[in-house]
């Protein structure tokens, strides 16, 4: 994001905070119950947004060098991500040619050579198959176009995209749209891979999303945790295209007021959240960027997968491994929601920022996901109301029916 942006985000949210007023969509919406509990729709969703769609699996970290690899099977379709030999990003179909079964089980290592447990077929990391045991007995092979199946992959500003089809349509630029520039600004492919934290629950993928969609529960829901950290109940928002930007203050942006705008940043005193279509939460700073990829249960409408991936600048990640090292005060989940953002002499460890996403995310806002699916599945409460000052839901929702062609939400006023 660029500085003169940040000061226009910044503006907005600290006026906000003086009028004592959050962000006004202007309208109110109704989405059916239904939306969370159809068999038919959920299958429609896992065809067309996570089958025919492309799909952010990781960023450049996930595969810093030639040699290095990933697999993933949280969309249907088992992929081998690899950074071959000369270290370009390649995606292949997680399966031998020969009968099919996956050639890689491990979530991620490295190897030049990827062999089939099942009668040793040998691949490439460019998916070349190099080796084929007593060929002479199994019958000649033409090597030259019995490889991994390649699946189009495209590096891009440090995202890592993948499309699920070898015969799809895969254009990061055409996805990002006008977000492309700033999310380039950010400077992700420099970051460097520090962990997971992988959450299973018992409701439907669109409410776990609707987790990040509003700051109107957060002096409620998480005013022990994240309510110690941000403010709620100030949003700066914008929308583009399928995709939008969510902003909201952190207790230190009062700061800020004391500062010539020149120096104002987002850094310490706001937080900043990409939403791309359709199931990404990108959480990004200039030390830290969590990817957050939220996955249906193909076949379980009310069951999701959500991870996060935890990434850091090589300097937040130097300073941290240095405190370590040196025996320095690394903040600790413990203390999480305790850390001054002007203390520079504290470093936030990961297992703190962990215990904060674990804490608030799972413990709380999937909590009551839970408890709300539950209530889709009863089928009495028909609808649920999306307020004036929650415009990612009205966002996220309109963005989903519109692209099944489905009518758009039922207003209210």
């Amino acid at each position: 994001m660029k500085q003169e942006t940040e000061v226009v985000v910044l503006k907005e949210l600290l006026r906000q905070l003086d009028e004592g007023r959050n962000v006004d969509a202007g309208v109110r919406y109704r989405v059916p119950t239904d939306a969370y509990v159809c068999p038919e729709l959920a299958e429609q969703e896992w065809s067309s947004f996570f089958q025919d769609h492309p799909q952010l699996i990781g960023l450049s970290g996930d595969l810093e060098e030639p040699g290095r690899y990933f697999t993933t099977d949280d969309f249907g379709t088992p992929v081998l991500a690899t950074r071959d030999d000369s270290g370009r990003f390649r995606a292949f179909l997680n399966a031998c040619r020969h009968r099919g079964v996956r050639v890689v089980s491990e979530p991620r290592g490295e190897s030049r050579r990827f062999m089939c447990p099942f009668h040793n077929w040998t691949y490439a990391n460019d998916g070349a198959l190099v080796g084929i045991p007593r060929e002479r007995d199994f019958g000649p092979v033409d090597k030259s176009c019995t490889g991994l199946i390649e699946l189009p992959a495209v590096e891009h500003h440090g995202m890592l995209w993948v499309h699920p089809k070898p015969d799809g349509e895969l254009d990061p630029a055409a996805l990002l749209g006008d977000l492309e520039e700033e999310l380039a600004n950010w400077n992700s492919g420099s970051f460097v891979r520090l962990g997971e934290t992988v959450i299973e629950g018992d409701l439907n993928w669109k409410l776990a999303n609707d987790t990040f969609g509003e700051t109107y529960h957060f002096q409620r829901l998480h005013k022990e945790t994240l309510g110690q950290l941000f403010y709620g109940d100030a949003l700066a928002y914008q929308t583009f295209g399928r995709n939008h930007r969510f902003v909201f203050p952190a207790r230190s942006i009062d700061e800020l007021r004391d500062l010539p705008e020149s120096e104002w940043s987002t850094d310490n005193a706001a937080n900043v959240l990409y939403y791309l279509f359709p199931n990404i939460q990108f959480n990004v700073s200039r030390g830290q960027i969590l990817v957050i990829k939220i996955y249906p249960k193909k076949g379980t409408p009310g069951r999701s997968l959500t991870r996060i991936g935890y990434y850091y600048s090589p300097e937040a990640a130097a300073a941290m491994a240095a405190a370590e090292a040196s025996g320095a005060r690394v903040i600790g989940a413990e203390d999480a929601y305790d850390v001054d953002a002007r203390d520079e002499a504290t470093i936030l460890g990961l297992e703190a920022t962990r215990e904060v996403f674990d804490s608030t995310i799972e413990q709380e806002d999937y909590a009551m996901g839970e408890r709300a699916q539950q209530v889709a599945e009863n089928g009495t409460l028909t609808h649920l109301l999306f307020g004036r000052n929650e415009p990612a839901l009205h966002h996220y929702h309109n963005t989903f029916r519109e692209a099944l062609n489905l009518p758009p939400l039922e207003r209210v006023d």
